[in-house]
């Protein structure tokens, strides 16, 4: 029989924590309570009782890839694309800015209508206009030289989520003309380069195991990334995976509190999609560890073509022209929203 006190302390410790204890985590729901509390001491060890928020600017809904799982995928024919110019991103970061943002993530579909020198010139504008604000790009599977190039252009992160760090069921959620070595090279690619370098899974996508998950904690830990996005899969009805089961909200925030444990210095977010699949989910996200939210800030006529997933929410408290509505609903969970670049603090 475990005792969730003394998991939790080789969970602090990361490297003496073993599988079958993680097991124990993962498995039985009776023993959140204890789990997100100690979370929340950890993370107000690290960043106090502060929220960081970041901009979401979706740049294009266009992607080459065709994964199973999302709703932007390449052979969705019933989807109107758009991409964002210029001078739609700039306008956007000058919105945000006077909002109190600053950082900017700029994340988009695998588009080959963005060429290196066009995301460099956008990265170096609003670097350039804003300097005291990070930049944080996700557009995913690029060559070293063009994550260089972006870098020295001025971005400072870069997320990639790996999805998923068994090889059997990346092959089960992907195309074959994608690979999980692929997707490891470029995130070590990343952290060689000098980003703070975020990755993360889905909770719940299609025919994920236990094993499957601890595996994903075990590859954090050799990653040791700034940050993790972790968030429950949400089918899409344009997908090959649309009569599959949602995420389970529970898991997801246990997954939460222990890569608080495991990584206490991580930047983690409270998605989109736990706020979509609960009410309160964003709220409970932060109560189990995570730290930052990432309301949207992309032109309005826009926010519904980005559809990841079904009945991703853009409007209200997701929306960040309604930050203070935002700030109201993190106050309520027992934090505060703080107007800062928000770096990792390790």
């Amino acid at each position: 029989m475990y005792n969730i006190y003394e998991v939790v302390s080789k969970l602090k410790n990361e490297h003496d924590i073993d599988d079958d204890s993680l097991r124990f985590l993962l498995e039985n729901q009776d023993i959140e309570s204890v789990l997100f509390s100690e979370a929340d001491v950890v993370r107000r060890e690290h960043y106090g009782d502060d929220v960081y928020i970041r901009g979401l600017i979706e740049i294009s809904n266009y992607c080459k890839n065709n994964c199973y799982y999302c709703g932007i995928r390449r052979d969705n024919k019933n989807i109107a694309r758009y991409r964002l110019t210029k001078s739609d991103i700039l306008e956007c970061c000058d919105a945000g800015y006077l909002l109190g943002f600053r950082t900017f993530v700029m994340q988009g579909g695998e588009d080959g209508g963005f060429d290196d020198n066009e995301i460099c010139d956008i990265v170096s504008s609003v670097k350039s206009k804003y300097p005291d604000c990070a930049i944080t790009l996700s557009i995913g599977e690029k060559s070293k030289e063009s994550y260089k190039a972006y870098f020295d252009a001025g971005a400072d992160r870069y997320l990639l989520r790996h999805e998923t760090a068994c090889d059997d069921h990346y092959q089960q959620l992907h195309p074959q003309s994608m690979s999980l070595k692929n997707r490891k090279k470029c995130l070590y690619n990343l952290k060689e380069i000098g980003y703070q370098v975020g990755a993360g899974f889905m909770v719940g996508s299609p025919f994920q195991t236990i094993d499957n998950i601890i595996a994903d904690l075990r590859f954090l830990q050799e990653l040791q990334p700034d940050m993790v996005g972790i968030g429950p899969f949400i089918r899409h009805h344009d997908t090959p995976f649309k009569d599959f089961a949602n995420g389970d909200l529970h898991l997801t925030l246990r997954i939460i509190a222990i890569v608080r444990l495991m990584l206490p210095y991580a930047l983690i977010p409270s998605t989109t999609a736990l706020g979509t699949i609960s009410n309160d989910g964003r709220e409970l996200g932060l109560k189990a560890g995570a730290n930052v939210v990432m309301p949207n800030l992309s032109p309005s006529a826009v926010r519904s073509l980005y559809s990841l997933y079904d009945n991703k929410k853009h409007s209200g408290s997701e929306a960040a022209e309604s930050l203070n509505l935002l700030k109201k609903q993190v106050e309520h969970a027992g934090y505060r929203v703080v107007t800062d670049v928000g770096n990792v603090k390790r």
